[in-house]
């Protein structure tokens, strides 16, 4: 199988539990960080599908990064690629398919655990946790013709899928040591409307961590197409 494309957005990010759970599944990761000059490629040809991850940084922006990303999104929508959006990954996606990524109009976040409900189309894929992580002040509005596969109580899209392209507001690649790093470098975000304290992120990674592990583990499984091709091999 070819690379998976993994895009970052920060000089030091890594794809966490997502990059070690392909790798474990026998996949490469081709990775790049556009905003220090990567390319992304012109067709995915040589790639088994694409990872988008989160940032610090909005959407929204007008750095010639973004824009380039988000008119980038037409390559694995036209070539039908599995594509995964994480938080801005995902605002990225919808962004590119004409749906809008907005502030929540009471000004609060979502930054640390909080529940989820999966829609009856995400329940018919696969089971899903009922809090996950975040680290976020924008969310996106569902693009037009996308199926929403789960709700969020303050951000109600929380997961949709439009063709092979999927987009999560949540984190769930977020490794101890990365909910450490980013409860001290963006402490700050701990004292916004809504957001959880730090002792809360640590205690809810104790509680919800497990689900949302195995949710990611038959995710990948199925948006890889592994789990498709072990049922065929069972079979057979």
């Amino acid at each position: 199988m070819h690379p998976i494309l993994i895009i970052l957005h920060q000089e030091h990010s890594t794809p966490g539990r997502v990059g070690r759970l392909l790798q474990e599944r026998g996949l490469a990761l081709d990775i790049r960080r556009p905003r220090f000059g990567d390319p992304l490629p012109e067709t995915l040809a040589e790639h088994s599908g694409v990872a988008v991850f989160g940032g610090p940084m909005s959407a929204n922006d007008g750095d010639d990064y973004v824009r380039r990303e988000i008119e980038w999104m037409a390559v694995p929508l036209e070539e039908k690629k599995p594509f995964f959006g994480i938080c801005l990954g995902a605002q990225i996606l919808a962004r590119s398919l004409g749906a809008s990524v907005e502030f929540h109009p009471k000004g609060l976040v979502e930054v640390g655990y909080y529940p989820l409900r999966a829609t009856p189309a995400g329940a018919a894929l696969m089971q899903w946790p009922d809090q996950v992580y975040h680290f976020h002040r924008e969310g996106f509005e569902l693009p037009a013709s996308a199926e929403l596969l789960a709700r969020g109580e303050i951000f109600e899209n929380q997961a949709f899928r439009y063709g092979n392209a999927f987009g999560v507001q949540f984190h769930p690649e977020v490794t101890h040591h990365m909910m450490c790093r980013w409860t001290t470098r963006a402490a700050h975000r701990l004292e916004l409307p809504g957001a959880r304290t730090r002792e809360e992120h640590f205690e809810g990674r104790a509680l919800h961590d497990p689900k949302v592990r195995s949710w990611l583990a038959s995710f990948l499984d199925f948006w890889t197409g592994l789990a498709r091709r072990n049922e065929r091999a069972s079979g057979a």
